[in-house]
């Protein structure tokens, strides 16, 4: 079993105690706010300034965090490999089902697109990399529901918009979160023209990387009806292959 390190968790707890604050601090201040001896802050402190990712006034020698920290969360996030997972995945199911596949994220209260592989069919559904999808309305946005504690669920989507987008979107949270728990039990989401009249919405979902992910696929929902059982064991051998379960 992996060994936690106590003062990687210190270091860390340090820029948690600044985010809180929201001020400069002075050592005693730090220590008791992580409830430590001042000599060990100190050591930490020092530390972190020395490698410059905090500084120091120079009137009233309190600290706080430089903008190092951010700078490498930025170049970190330019290398994301969740993009690159996403885009592999739904060029895999493309590849098997020759429909619009799409990869998306939990954000707030709505479904963040981060992965797109459009259809080469003449008729097809498409929406582009950055769209945000709603959460009731979508197969993506029940499929990710799904990952989450029924109460977190139900509170996600008591806080957000939902809005009648077709004769067919439900809006009702009880009805929702029936149809969440029907999913979560067989494994695999739908959207029945709920989002967009005709389009038929189909998704799996799953862990990556400690973060609630999801793959659907949309179409015209004759089409994708006829192809259901193909089209479903498609996604979740990618699923499978790319997610932990939920």
């Amino acid at each position: 079993m992996p060994t936690q390190i106590p003062a990687a968790s210190r270091a860390m707890a340090v820029f948690e105690v600044f985010a809180r604050e929201k001020r400069e601090l002075s050592n005693s201040d730090m220590a008791r706010l992580l409830s430590l001896p001042e000599s060990s802050t100190s050591d930490l402190l020092h530390t972190l300034h020395s490698l410059g990712y905090l500084m120091r006034t120079t009137r009233t020698r309190r600290f706080y965090p430089t903008g190092r920290l951010l700078e490498l969360a930025r170049q970190i996030a330019e290398n994301d490999p969740l993009g690159t997972a996403a885009q592999e995945a739904v060029e895999q199911v493309g590849e098997k089902t020759n429909e619009s596949v799409f990869f998306g994220v939990l954000d707030a209260n709505a479904v963040k697109v981060v992965a797109v592989q459009a259809s080469r069919l003449p008729l097809r559904y498409i929406i582009e990399v950055g769209y945000r999808a709603s959460l009731h309305a979508s197969a993506l946005g029940k499929s990710l529901l799904g990952l989450l504690p029924p109460e977190e669920a139900r509170a996600r989507l008591a806080a957000s918009h939902l809005r009648q987008v077709t004769e067919h979107t439900i809006v009702d949270v009880n009805t929702l979160m029936d149809q969440i728990a029907v999913g979560r039990e067989r494994g695999w989401h739908e959207a029945r023209e709920e989002g967009t009249e005709g389009v038929y919405g189909l998704a799996v979902a799953g862990w990556l990387g400690g973060q609630p992910a999801g793959i659907s696929l949309a179409g015209p929902a004759e089409r994708m009806k006829k192809h259901h059982a193909e089209y479903l064991a498609a996604l979740i051998s990618v699923r499978d292959g790319l997610m932990e379960k939920g």
